[in-house]
């Protein structure tokens, strides 16, 4: 089916979505996916060239791009045939979503269409920047068993690497290891061998307790080889979740901040609440944000405790802390940019007018930001947070030149 005939049908379960959310998506529900790079006119435009101008390109890497696809036709890659049943229907709702979001075309083209985009939208960012492409590992049970049932995607450490190979001048690669697994320290040395420059974790879809001593010699040998850990914390809605919720609490990197590991905590731990491991009495919960918040405040993390801003701006996260983050200017040199790519594609999430009415953006800067959304989804991403102001603060430039968390000796 065609995406424009597929969003089409969604019917009374997106129709209904988009009333919870109470607004209609301004730029419509799915992607034009022009091929064509970006008009020059609208690339020089003064608001775009104003954004930019201080920016050292060459330091600049969105830590944040996913890297999917079914592999129907390339090894290293899977995703759960559920995703393609309307058997299912949230999961294979949010599946296509996300392959409008990518413009990958259909089914037996996915995995070389969603690297072709991404290698097509390149052509139009700035020379130097490049991305980050995330590997996946599979979920796995207490024991290290992995568990194809129970995970939403994989993407091989060695696909990841592949693809950031092939064009170096744009890609890097961040890793992805089940810390519970036998193999976990040789996959991890032989990861950093190959370049890779994090590893990734998202511990509620993958049955990762960050807390878990299992974890300890992991961290112990990524500390001693140098390499940050970047982990989702708070509640996960993007992906499926079969492992325990309590995961995402973020006090549980603890674990790793106290073995000398950097972490990166994705999305700030921007959604949902968690229970506050730090009372001793009782089982008050609080915002994951919050808790989040305290351990950047406790001194021993400086140095080892980061936060990721991307999605802060999707509507489900924007009543949360993106203007409390544009506020703390201390903070900047701690907070990194990501794009979360393909989410910057799915039209509905991001609302601009909602973003003007907050008065985080004026509207002449939303609509030429709507405009080279229709183009580019990861350059309207890194726009959109550079144009940003609360009370006359925006995140200066060390949120966006990012590669010295990731090459220490820059």
């Amino acid at each position: 089916m065609k995406r424009r005939n597929f969003l089409l049908s969604l019917g009374s379960g997106a129709a209904a979505g988009l009333v919870a959310l109470r607004y209609w998506p301004e730029d419509g529900l799915y992607n034009e996916c022009i091929a064509d790079s970006m008009p020059g006119q609208l690339q020089q435009h003064p608001l775009i060239r104003q954004a930019i101008a201080d920016v050292d390109f060459t330091r600049v890497w969105d830590n944040h791009v996913h890297l999917i696809g079914l592999g129907k036709r390339t090894n290293g890659l899977w995703a759960n045939p559920e995703m393609m049943s309307w058997g299912h229907p949230l999961k294979h709702i949010q599946y296509r979503f996300y392959m409008d979001a990518s413009c990958a075309g259909e089914q037996e083209q996915v995995d070389q269409g969603y690297v072709e985009r991404i290698r097509q939208l390149t052509a139009d960012l700035p020379d130097g920047m490049k991305l980050m492409l995330l590997a996946f590992d599979y979920f796995h049970d207490q024991h290290g068993t992995m568990d194809r049932g129970k995970s939403f995607f994989y993407t091989a450490n060695d696909y990841a690497a592949a693809i950031a190979a092939s064009n170096p001048q744009r890609f890097e690669w961040i890793a992805s290891i089940h810390p519970y697994r036998e193999d976990s320290i040789a996959l991890l040395e032989a990861a950093v061998a190959q370049g890779a420059r994090a590893i990734k974790w998202l511990p509620e879809a993958m049955g990762i307790d960050p807390a878990s001593r299992r974890c300890i010699p992991f961290y112990q040998a990524m500390q001693r080889l140098g390499i940050p850990l970047l982990s989702h914390a708070g509640h996960e809605v993007a992906v499926g979740t079969e492992g325990s919720r309590e995961s995402g609490n973020p006090l549980l990197l603890r674990k790793a901040l106290d073995q000398g590991v950097k972490v990166i905590v994705a999305h700030c731990a921007s959604l949902g609440k968690a229970v506050d491991l730090d009372k001793r009495a009782g089982r008050t919960e609080k915002s994951s944000f919050e808790l989040f918040v305290r351990m950047m405040k406790e001194p021993q993390y400086e140095g080892l405790l980061f936060g990721d801003i991307s999605a802060l701006l999707q509507i489900n996260r924007l009543d949360g802390p993106i203007k409390y983050l544009l506020l703390q200017e201390d903070w900047n040199p701690r907070l990194i940019n990501g794009s979360d790519y393909p989410l910057p594609g799915v039209l509905p999430i991001i609302p601009l007018k909602q973003i003007v009415r907050m008065g985080l953006l004026q509207q002449q800067q939303a609509a030429i930001l709507s405009e080279v959304r229709r183009y580019n989804p990861l350059w309207f991403d890194f726009l959109l947070k550079r144009m940003l102001r609360w009370r006359g603060k925006g995140f200066s430039n060390s949120v966006f030149e990012t590669r010295r968390h990731f090459l220490p000796s820059i």
